[in-house]
């Protein structure tokens, strides 16, 4: 049996396969680009070499410097101090990737569509991370609190050798 992880196979229908429904099969192809190379690669933070990240850095703040100039984001959206916290950076790539996603050679139009439809969403959960971060109201950077979870819990330990799916006995 092959699991939902095995991607290698995954055939996407021809144009041919959806009759004559051309918005169908447009969007179909929009929706699963066939990949062309690694030229845009997405990456976890966590994972980036030093030179991996100093790229995306560098990046990243241009394109955060484009997105707060055209859609006039105040810095109760985007702090000035946005690159020294962590949720608003994690909110800021993924939506720079989206938009990088959004503008490919074969897309007619639906790409860039859905990104501006789930931009306010986005507006909204920057506005969170920026409110809950509290430098816009000091004036001043504040430094967020770290918080790390202990990975030595007796309770974790013991929790996690049990089964905890519901079961149901046939």
């Amino acid at each position: 049996m092959r699991s939902h992880d095995d991607t290698d196979q995954f055939d996407v229908p021809s144009r041919a396969s959806f009759g004559d429904d051309e918005l169908t099969a447009q969007l179909f192809r929009s929706a699963f680009p066939i990949p062309t190379g690694t030229k845009n690669v997405t990456r976890r933070w966590r994972e980036m070499t030093p030179e991996q990240s100093q790229d995306v850095w560098g990046s990243l703040f241009t394109w955060v410097t484009w997105l707060v100039a055209t859609y006039q984001l105040t810095t109760s959206v985007v702090p000035d101090c946005w690159w020294r916290h962590s949720e608003i950076v994690a909110e800021l790539y993924a939506l720079q990737r989206a938009e990088l996603a959004s503008y490919t050679e074969d897309d007619p139009g639906f790409g860039p569509l859905a990104f501006h439809e789930r931009l306010p969403h986005a507006v909204e959960r920057l506005r969170m991370h920026t409110r809950t971060a509290g430098c816009v109201g000091l004036q001043v950077h504040k430094e967020p609190a770290l918080r790390v979870l202990a990975n030595d819990d007796a309770a974790f330990t013991e929790w996690r050798k049990a089964a905890h799916q519901v079961v149901s006995e046939f």
